[in-house]
């Protein structure tokens, strides 16, 4: 039996994905930082983040998003005491679940490719790596 539940998040939850995101994602820009990206995501589609606790305490995160054509996922953490348990894996179950509920037929998801060890995990899932370039703009 797990010793924690994948709940959607709640305001509550914020100082604890703070936390948890400053450990997970030291190197991350300003834009992705709890208090910009917690907002946003709550502005559009607030029950496709989740957050996995132990107790009241934020133990792992997922943000999902769904823009009718594809499912994206980002944010996926697990606190460094509380991996290889599980977590990571029941977090993705659950956003996986909610994107198919509402009609989404395919994830995509982004990694740093130098970060070997969270491209295993995805494969271990059953993520494929495919030939994409992946590329970006900043409009702010």
């Amino acid at each position: 039996m797990a010793d924690f539940h994948v709940v959607p998040y709640s305001s509550e939850n914020f100082d604890g994905v703070e936390i948890l995101w400053r450990e997970a994602f030291p190197d991350d820009p300003p834009w992705n930082k709890a208090e910009v990206a917690i907002p946003a995501k709550l502005a559009v589609q607030p029950e496709l983040f989740l957050v996995a606790l132990h107790g009241d305490r934020v133990i792992g995160s997922i943000i999902a998003g769904y823009d009718g054509h594809r499912g994206w996922l980002y944010a996926v953490a697990v606190l460094n005491s509380h991996r290889r348990r599980g977590i990571g894996t029941a977090l993705v179950r659950g956003a996986e679940d909610r994107l198919r509920s509402i009609g989404c037929n395919k994830i995509n998801l982004q990694v740093r490719t130098s970060n070997a060890t969270v491209v295993d995990f995805y494969k271990r899932l059953g993520y494929t790596i495919e030939e994409r370039t992946s590329m970006g703009r900043r409009l702010s």
